[in-house]
């Protein structure tokens, strides 16, 4: 076994370890692109780490994400650091994917350590674009699918699972001074950040999260549409990653809206469910 392929088998087995609600690595999956995508894993949970691990609170974030941002274009260019960044230009070349994509992963992390609020919702649109957009077009070009109009519905996919996953988070990021909701939604439904960091469950609160919880799933429902445009195996994965979504979306509804004090979470129960539907869901 060569050092490529020995870097694609560790970045395989950090991403089969790591948790997720939604895991990177699926056995719907086509085998010959499942170390692809861990190795691009490993790429976007390592900058995710310098964001926002305990491990690197004492050490100057953005620098680190700079310096890693600089080891990628110098490996894009040629000049390697060490074998993972061999590796991941090797998968890139494979592919031809645009190495814009990873800038713009970059970007979000950087933008969490100076950006804790977000004035409106087109703010918020903006960070998810850098945030989550380029791990749905990054997989649509590990199947070979280079299409504006699939890139678009998997942006939306995308996005609602990067919002489904704020509203799920909010007891967490309000303890790390992070607010996704938009403030001109706060506002508009006559709730407060103050009211949020005491974490005040009330109407206006339960009426802020049904409007957020409403625009979410009207988004993964218009992105279900890249559907047609996906292979089987990858249509499936789509598939169980929105029902993922929108499971939370429900269980936040279930539970009255109250993110603010407990954090849904899926169970093995909703797996089975998730699976089950699956087949039948949009045939």
């Amino acid at each position: 076994m060569d050092l490529l392929e020995k870097e694609y088998q560790l970045a395989l087995f950090r991403a089969k370890s790591h948790y997720e609600n939604f895991p990177v690595i699926s056995l719907f999956l086509p085998k010959k692109i499942r170390k692809h995508v861990a190795i691009i894993y490993k790429f976007a949970r390592t900058a995710d780490d310098f964001a926002d691990e305990v491990i690197f609170e004492n050490q100057n974030r953005l620098y680190l994400l700079d310096e890693y941002q600089q080891n990628f274009i110098n490996a894009i260019n040629g000049n390697y650091n060490d074998v993972f960044w061999q590796t991941l230009v090797n998968t890139i070349s494979i592919f031809n994917l645009p190495p814009q994509l990873f800038i713009d992963l970059l970007t979000a992390f950087k933008q969490d350590l100076i950006k804790k609020e977000y004035s409106n919702f087109e703010e918020l649109l903006g960070y998810c674009k850098n945030s989550a957009n380029p791990i749905g077009r990054l997989i649509l070009r590990l199947h070979g699918i280079n299409n504006e109009e699939a890139d678009n519905y998997s942006d939306k996919i995308c996005t609602a699972l990067q919002l489904a996953n704020f509203w799920q988070d909010i007891s967490v990021d309000i303890k790390k001074d992070r607010v996704y909701l938009p403030i001109s939604d706060i506002t508009k439904f006559n709730y407060s950040i103050l009211e949020l960091y005491n974490s005040t469950y009330n109407n206006s609160f339960i009426s802020l999260m049904e409007y957020q919880i409403k625009n979410t799933e009207r988004m993964f429902y218009e992105g279900a549409k890249l559907l047609k445009f996906l292979p089987l195996r990858l249509k499936f994965q789509i598939k169980l990653t929105i029902l993922g979504g929108l499971t939370i979306l429900d269980k936040i509804k279930k539970n009255e809206y109250n993110v603010v004090i407990n954090r849904p979470t899926i169970d093995k129960k909703d797996v089975i469910y998730i699976l089950l539907k699956s087949f039948i869901w949009m045939k």
